[in-house]
């Protein structure tokens, strides 16, 4: 069932506790990061926001935190709590922006038909975690879009720092390394992205990682569509660690303008260095 969501007091509450948040859940000194704006705004923009699967990722938390702050941009969300909205061929022909939020899912052949055909011809991905990188585990092709696989976290929920390879693009800029206390995700990926950010595995829950570094943030493209994603936000309040939603928000933006700006190159030769290590 696809339906508009009105958000209330409390979401509301939520939304200013989380985005006032300044410093990370771990210990450690108050992080300040630039928070000016690199990006376009969503001023206009169309955006599908799909929520729902496995519920240990959030999926309700995130509708009220990034819904009231898309449409503060200046975005039109429609918000769906269904897969079905995918082969509404009407509504995706008016979508810039697809966020989606849904876990360990299950999505019929026409419904992947229908999402895949929006992206391919210019309508932006963003997502994060579970959420994206690990939403239909049958489905190769939907892999293929997004550039990755969650394949394991080895310890659960641990501390471990996020490297920031490439400060230079605009959604990066300005964010140094910082830690986390959360899900280190171990994903297959694609070597044709641009990663922006990496985490390196040590052998303190699985030996035979020792030293392995994996892309944590990165950008694609899918025919025309641009594909934004993170591995972080395995729950809501990941999103209190400044950098977290500073790029969140950024990639979201970014992912947002497939229709109005000419293909980038993004091949990042630093990845393709480590890859092939």
């Amino acid at each position: 069932m696809q339906k508009d969501y009105s958000i209330t007091a409390a979401s509301f509450l939520l939304c200013a506790l989380l985005f006032a948040a300044t410093s990370c859940n771990t210990a450690g000194p108050k992080r300040n990061i630039d928070t000016t704006n690199p990006e376009p705004s969503l001023k206009g923009m169309n955006v599908l926001f799909v929520y729902g699967g496995w519920e240990g990722h959030d999926p309700v938390p995130s509708r009220d935190l990034f819904v009231p702050w898309m449409r503060s941009e200046g975005a039109r969300v429609i918000v769906s709590d269904s897969l079905g909205v995918y082969t509404n061929e009407a509504l995706m022909d008016t979508i810039d922006l697809i966020v989606q939020i849904w876990t360990m899912g299950e999505i019929s052949s026409e419904q992947e038909k229908g999402l895949l055909k929006a992206i391919k011809r210019g309508v932006g991905l963003a997502g994060w975690h579970g959420g994206t990188g690990d939403s239909f585990r049958n489905n190769p092709e939907y892999q293929f879009m997004v550039g990755g696989q969650w394949v394991a976290h080895p310890g659960g929920v641990i501390d471990y720092v996020v490297n920031i390879i490439d400060p230079n693009d605009p959604v990066t800029n300005g964010i140094a390394d910082f830690p986390m206390h959360s899900e280190q995700y171990y994903m297959h990926v694609d070597p044709n992205i641009k990663v922006l950010a990496t985490t390196r595995f040590n052998a303190d829950h699985a030996d035979w990682i020792d030293g392995n570094t994996i892309p944590v943030v990165w950008k694609k493209y899918y025919g025309k569509g641009r594909v934004f994603y993170s591995s972080l936000g395995h729950v809501i309040a990941d999103f209190e660690v400044p950098e977290v939603l500073e790029i969140q928000k950024r990639g979201i933006r970014w992912a947002a303008g497939s229709r109005y700006h000419s293909l980038e190159e993004l091949r990042n030769s630093k990845y393709q260095a480590i890859s092939a290590l």
